[in-house]
C-alpha cells in the first residue's frame, strides 16, 4: 500500500528534526574549535566563525600531551573490547541455550549488577585493586572496564544467540559435526552482526568513560583522553574553550574510525546472512 504524501512529508520532517537535534552539538563543538577566545566569550551564537583560528588544535596537542593520552585510551578501549567479546561469546551461548537454575542465576546476576551505581562500589573496588597491586595501572583499568561492561554485553549477545534457530544446530549434529564444530562453523558466523554491535558498544563505553579512570589513575603519563581534556579547565574555573573544543574534536576521530570499520563489518555480516539459502 502506497504511503500518502502528507504522511511521507511528516516522516521526513520528523527525521530531519531528529538528525538536527543529534547533530547540532557536533556542529557547535566543531565550530567552537575554530573560533578565537574573544568570539567564544562573546554573546554571538553563530555556527560559522567570524575568524578562523587553527591554533586551538596546536595548543591542544602541545600543552596537554593529548597524543599520549589518546594512545592510552586506544589501548584501554581496544583491550576492553577484545576481552569482553571473547568472554561474552561462550557465556552468551550458555545463557541463551541452558535451562534451569544456572540460567536463572545468570539472569539475576546481570540485573543485579545494573542496579548499583558506580559511586557506591568505587571505594571497595579501589581497595581490591590496591591489594592486587593493580591500582594506577592501565591493566587494572582494563579489568574494571571489562567487569562493568560485561553484564550489558552479555545481555545483548544472548539475544542474538537466542535468535539463531536451534534447527540449524540439530542439522549440523545430524550431519556428524561435533558440538564444537557446530558452534564454530554454524552458530558463531551467524552471530557476526551481534559481535560487531557488542564490540562497538564496548569500545565507545571504554573510550568515553571518565569517572572510574579519574579515581583509579593518579600518574599523568597514564591518563586517558577524558581526564586529559579536564586539564583545559584553568584556574578559578576559567575554561580554555577553544583548545577544549579542539581537543574534543580530535578525541572523536579514533572513535569514528573504529565505528566506521566495525559498521562495515556489521553490514557485511548482515548481508552475508541474508543471501545464504
Amino acid at each position: 500500500m502506497k504511503t500518502p504524501l502528507p504522511v511521507t512529508v511528516l516522516q521526513y520532517v520528523a527525521l530531519g528534526g531528529f538528525l538536527l537535534f543529534l547533530g547540532f552539538p557536533v556542529l557547535w563543538i566543531v565550530s567552537a574549535s575554530f573560533k578565537s577566545s574573544a568570539e567564544l566569550n562573546s554573546l554571538s551564537a553563530n555556527l560559522i566563525p567570524n575568524e578562523w583560528v587553527f591554533t586551538n588544535f596546536t595548543t591542544a596537542l602541545e600543552r596537554q600531551n593529548l597524543l599520549s593520552s589518546a594512545g592510552n585510551s586506544f589501548l584501554v578501549a581496544v583491550s576492553t573490547m577484545v576481552i569482553a567479546v571473547i568472554v561474552t561469546l561462550p557465556m552468551s551461548y550458555a545463557l541463551a541455550r541452558l535451562r534451569g537454575k544456572l540460567r536463572a542465576a545468570g539472569t539475576v546476576w546481570i540485573l543485579a549488577t545494573q542496579v548499583f551505581p558506580q559511586i557506591l562500589i568505587i571505594i571497595p573496588l579501589f581497595l581490591v585493586l590496591r591489594t592486587l597491586m593493580l591500582n594506577d595501572t592501565l591493566l587494572g583499568l582494563i579489568l574494571v572496564y571489562v567487569t562493568f561492561t560485561l553484564p550489558f554485553t552479555l545481555w545483548m549477545m544472548q539475544g542474538y544467540v537466542a535468535a539463531v534457530p536451534r534447527e540449524l544446530e540439530d542439522a549440523g549434529s545430524m550431519d556428524g559435526a561435533s558440538r564444537f564444530k557446530v558452534l564454530v562453523h554454524i552458530v558463531f558466523p551467524l552471530l557476526r552482526p551481534g559481535l560487531m554491535a557488542t564490540a562497538m558498544f564496548t569500545f565507545v563505553s571504554a573510550w568515553n568513560e571518565f569517572f572510574l579512570a579519574l579515581v583509579l589513575l593518579q600518574s599523568p603519563e597514564l591518563f586517558t583522553l577524558p581526564i586529559t581534556l579536564r586539564a583545559f579547565l584553568g584556574a578559578e574555573g576559567q575554561t580554555q574553550l577553544g583548545p577544549l573544543a579542539a581537543g574534543a574534536v580530535l578525541a572523536t576521530i579514533p572513535s569514528l574510525i573504529v565505528f566506521s570499520f566495525l559498521q562495515k563489518k556489521l553490514t557485511g555480516g548482515m548481508l552475508a546472512g541474508a543471501v545464504k539459502g
